[in-house]
């Protein structure tokens, strides 16, 4: 047996003493979880999980690495037009997922939806993992899995990993003038890559792979579930951080009401960077946070900012903190989410107290007459990608909470690019599996709105039980947008698809950890399936796994929302403009 990575060795002596320690204290949780033994949890990234995944040496090779350009593949996949570009090798020391040389493959698929594989020259278990990208992408991205970090057979070579740049090669909007590339980012070039990509591993490796993964946050995410819902036989195991899943209300709606919030009436700026900190001492002393500041269940808090308004004649000062009266409307206004003229949400979601130290630069300005990243989110999305033509003038300012303003909006961009669908019958019929996760503190995507979603699939898909046997979703306390912020924000997902995969072992937990600049764990704690949170039920350092216990959150389980959309199989979006409801094109290809 191979000897295992250094820090996968320090991760399985003490380190998982102090976990399975952790774990005995599961017995007697309040809640649950379909799949999992109650008095013991599965633990991903452990040593006994990795050790299975590199006892052998893998699948070698059945062809030269340049032998791949001499392939006559025009016919490989019908309807689905490519080409190899060029195939060369990369030695380990240069490759970003691992101690592993690879073959690197790259490629067009028609029109120009560009891609690149990474096939491992030893190691290979016969696994695929396809890997998201951010933003609105325009990049291929084959050097990092957003939710891998660790000690996982991703390191070693056993998967052959590939990326595309979804159709474009530009980091804005303006591609979705185009119609074809327009779908391509909205939900085809992943389907096609799935295709292309798995036939050229079965040519390099002289057999086709057994199981196939996909691994995104963010727009990853909103490509994950497009996946397991439009094209649920592609993959095997999905893994969705942060998804933008509801894109189109997201990029119009959410961001342009935070910007108008922190921007009352175009002016000035009401909050900038240098009000986060105070602001958020003061949400956790009102959300009664524990000592080491991460509030582990956000959504049970209700605090008012007018609690901390300035009195009569009082300044605010370093000493003395206080907001004005636009600074509260501010702040309500981020912390309630969009709404109509009826109060009804526009998006399913708002931020979630706690998360304001996240907000720099992209929810607030540094200045009071600097600019914000929800300013840019929304110019790109009014601009180039929902309206039939572009509307190079349009900015954050000109969108309206109104319910004809929404439906017009949805109409328009919804069936292209939203991943809303909570139907997933033919994805769990296929025997796929899915987990979910997602940071509270996330400043970009409304942690809100991944629940609201994952509540959905539970009600299409039979209740809880039903849904847990193929899909969970993990709520990270503190965690920022695809990672940072206060709390442990590094995970590894992708070990616990692969085992729930293969092995039919549910996650009862996953173990998220901060690391510092030099790999050191400082901390770490197990985040439980929705809607259960980590309670510190032993008076036991924060930082310490053994501290918790899974204790279900009636915040989160109980979470109802006046939402003016809905999630509804068969893209379909119901507002209350014509008799209820209105039916958006599939756009499925």
């Amino acid at each position: 047996m191979r000897m295992l990575p250094r820090w996968c060795r320090r991760k399985s002596t003490a380190f998982m003493a102090a976990l399975a320690a952790a774990l005995a204290l599961v017995t007697g949780v309040s809640i649950t979880l379909a799949g999992a033994t109650p008095g013991s949890a599965y633990t991903y990234g452990s040593a006994a999980a990795v050790n299975a995944a590199t006892t052998t040496s893998g699948i070698a090779p059945a062809m030269t690495c340049s032998g791949v350009t001499s392939l006559d593949l025009a016919a490989a996949v019908p309807g689905v037009p490519f080409e190899v570009g060029s195939a060369a090798e990369v030695a380990a020391s240069s490759n970003t997922l691992g101690n592993w040389g690879y073959c690197d493959v790259q490629g067009v698929i028609a029109p120009q939806i560009h891609f690149e594989l990474r096939l491992p020259d030893t190691g290979w278990q016969a696994n695929y993992l396809q890997l998201g990208c951010g933003g609105l992408c325009g990049s291929v991205n084959t050097g990092n899995a957003a939710a891998s970090y660790g000690c996982v057979p991703l390191t070693d070579g056993a998967f052959a990993v590939g990326s595309s740049d979804e159709g474009h090669s530009q980091g804005g909007g303006l591609f979705s003038t185009d119609p074809s590339l327009r779908a391509d980012f909205g939900y085809k070039s992943d389907h096609l890559l799935a295709q292309v990509a798995k036939v050229l591993v079965k040519q390099y490796y002289g057999r086709a792979a057994t199981h196939s993964y996909f691994d995104g946050c963010s727009q990853g995410g909103h490509q994950a579930l497009t996946e397991a819902q439009r094209y649920p036989t592609d993959f095997d195991g999905i893994v969705a951080g942060a998804p933008a899943n509801n894109f189109t209300a997201l990029n119009t709606f959410s961001h342009a009401w935070t910007a108008q919030s922190v921007y009352l009436d175009g002016g000035p700026a009401t909050i900038t960077t240098a009000d986060l900190a105070p602001i958020h001492a003061a949400v956790l002393k009102g959300c009664d946070a524990p000592a080491d500041g991460i509030i582990a269940d956000p959504l049970a808090c209700t605090w008012d900012p007018a609690s901390i308004q300035c009195k009569a004649g009082q300044t605010s000062t370093s000493d003395d903190y206080c907001l004005t009266a636009d600074q509260v409307t501010t702040l309500r206004r981020i912390y309630s989410g969009p709404t109509d003229e009826h109060g009804r949400l526009l998006y399913p979601g708002y931020q979630l107290r706690g998360s304001e130290l996240n907000w720099a630069g992209i929810i607030v300005p540094t200045s009071a007459t600097g600019t914000t990243g929800d300013q840019s989110f929304v110019r790109e999305t009014l601009r180039y990608q929902i309206f039939d033509s572009p509307r190079p003038a349009l900015t954050y300012k000109d969108i309206k909470f109104t319910a004809a303003s929404y439906k017009k909006v949805m109409e328009l961009g919804a069936g292209i690019y939203d991943a809303t669908d909570p139907d997933l019958t033919a994805f769990k019929k296929a025997g796929g599996k899915l987990i979910l996760w997602h940071g509270l503190g996330d400043q970009h995507i409304p942690a809100v709105g991944t629940m609201a979603y994952y509540k959905a699939v539970e009600k299409v898909m039979g209740g809880e039980a039903a849904t847990t046997s193929f899909a969970r979703l993990f709520l990270l306390p503190g965690v920022a947008h695809c990672g940072g912020g206060q709390g442990p924000d590094k995970l590894d997902a992708l070990t616990a698809i692969t085992d729930w995969v293969t092995q039919g072992k549910a996650p009862a937990d996953l173990l998220t950890s901060t690391v510092d600049s030099t790999g050191k764990v400082t901390s770490s704690r197990p985040t439980y399936p929705f809607p259960a949170i980590a309670k510190n039920t032993t008076g036991g350092s924060a930082d310490d796994p053994s501290s918790y216990t899974a204790v279900k959150s009636s915040a989160e389980a109980n979470l109802t929302l006046n939402w003016l959309g809905s999630f509804r199989s068969g893209y379909e979006q119901v507002g209350n403009w014509i008799h209820g409801k209105w039916v958006i094109s599939k756009g499925k290809a």
